[in-house]
């Protein structure tokens, strides 16, 4: 199903779409984060990445239980963009030789994942709460917040460290 599918003619056809998109995505960002702490040479941004591995497992359990308060099946759709940006964040990271510089790189394919969770979550929030969903609305808002807090903290450790000695 696209995203402009005739399958998608309600406003509740594209909550329960748009939750099968972040659940794939969540389920591939759980793939790759191992890969990604198993890369990262600065003991905190690795600590980060396995912290945020075992934040998005939970992530995970919070969609299904929207699913099932929604009265839909849990069930995952392709999502090209989280695939790209995680392919590209591969990418990156092969061809980085200097230990610092690998660590901005993931850092910044990190929070490029952020960035696309946090879109996701947050408009899942806003039309949850149009359809008269609160319940669902206040479970996504907890994985918003913590995605936030996520791409904070991956903001404020590279600019007071890794970009730093990345640039040096």
């Amino acid at each position: 199903m696209g995203l402009f599918s005739k399958d998608i003619k309600t406003m509740d056809d594209l909550f329960v779409h748009t939750l099968q998109d972040i659940y794939y995505a969540e389920k591939q960002i759980v793939k790759n984060l191992p890969k990604m702490a198993k890369k990262a040479t600065n003991t905190e941004l690795k600590q980060g990445f396995e912290k945020h591995l075992e934040e998005s497992k939970v992530h995970i359990e919070r969609l299904e239980q929207v699913f099932e308060m929604h009265g839909a099946k849990a069930n995952a759709v392709n999502c090209p963009a989280i695939d790209g940006i995680l392919e590209e964040a591969d990418e990156i990271a092969g061809d980085v030789a200097d230990e610092q510089v690998l660590d901005a790189a993931l850092i910044a394919a990190a929070q490029a994942v952020e960035h696309y969770e946090i879109t996701r979550y947050g408009t899942l929030v806003e039309w949850a709460n149009k359809l008269g969903r609160s319940d669902c609305a206040s479970v996504l808002e907890k994985t918003l917040k913590e995605e936030i807090a996520t791409d904070k903290k991956l903001t404020g450790l590279a600019e007071r460290k890794i970009n730093l000695l990345a640039a040096e």
